[in-house]
């Protein structure tokens, strides 16, 4: 199953992946400001990060965070980068999927066997549960659309399906300068990512994010701080999200069903109220 790690050590900060996601995509530049919102004070501002756009959207993929931490008794620049987490490390268990895939009643989001999440543009009816799901906040949702669909990171799927083609690895980890983003399977990179563990601790936290939350992703990360200073969710199981999901989504369709029979229950008593009171006052009438 093909997978990511990501090396925050190794990053620059370049951004180069960020354009590499927008250029192969076809996704639009967004109007941004870099500037603290009017009322946020410099530390509300600062504990946000000092990227640019601020997060992630239907026109933005990948961003790159740039977090000012303390280490070796200053402040340096430590990077993130916030992408899909490609959930699940079997497509065949439905236990093991991504809590998006579970929850989407449409199944316009499919765990592939090859290991990225992707989505049905097709399908989507724009519901938003997959957003509600996912433990990662990474689904976003078209607002300025009249017909609104949920946009992510499909870790460039089609490229990854075109090896013939010279494509073997997505756009953001060919466009690195650094090799901080590299791409294989996702064994050899847990093995690689504890390599450096073991090689260099006192260059790395000692846990590799992604390999055990919400039962492990296809997007792994390495850093030298701890991940809540990268601003990641860092309060996640290590069981996968899927079985709740599933259990809460299998009773949908008889929510749907109980409130439509509701509402067309409500609508005849109403009908039936309004009908009887219009015979009432044409009966009086007449008298």
């Amino acid at each position: 199953m093909k997978a990511m790690l990501i090396d925050s050590t190794r990053c620059i900060g370049c951004r180069g992946c960020q354009v590499a996601c927008k250029q192969w995509n076809g996704l639009e530049g967004e109007e941004t400001s870099f500037l603290p919102a009017q009322k946020e004070t410099a530390a509300e501002f600062a504990n946000r990060g000092y990227q640019n756009p601020r997060d992630l959207s239907a026109k933005t993929w990948t961003l790159m965070t740039y977090n000012e931490v303390e280490l070796g008794g200053r402040f340096q620049w430590v990077f993130g980068k916030l992408q899909c987490m490609h959930c699940g490390t079997d497509a065949h268990d439905r236990n093991k999927w991504p809590a998006c895939v579970v929850s989407c009643p449409v199944q316009a989001l499919e765990k592939t066997e090859e290991g990225p999440v992707i989505w049905h543009t097709e399908r989507c009816i724009g519901c938003r549960y997959c957003m509600l799901a996912c433990p990662f906040h990474i689904p976003k949702f078209e607002w300025d659309k009249a017909w609104p669909k949920i946009r992510k990171c499909t870790m460039c799927f089609d490229r990854l399906t075109q090896e013939k083609e010279g494509f073997t690895e997505p756009a953001c980890s060919k466009a690195c300068p650094t090799d901080a983003i590299v791409t294989g399977e996702r064994e050899e990179l847990l093995t690689e990512a504890h390599r450096r563990l073991v090689d260099n601790p006192g260059k790395y936290y000692q846990h590799i994010y992604g390999e055990k939350e919400v039962g492990g992703t296809c997007v792994l990360h390495l850093s030298s701080v701890p991940f809540e200073q990268l601003h990641y969710p860092t309060d996640l199981p290590t069981e996968s999200l899927a079985v709740n999901t599933s259990w809460a989504m299998k009773g949908l369709p008889y929510v749907i069903v109980a409130l439509s029979l509701g509402m067309i229950g409500v609508y005849s008593a109403r009908r039936r109220k309004i009908e009887s009171e219009l015979k009432e006052s044409e009966g009086s009438g007449h008298e």
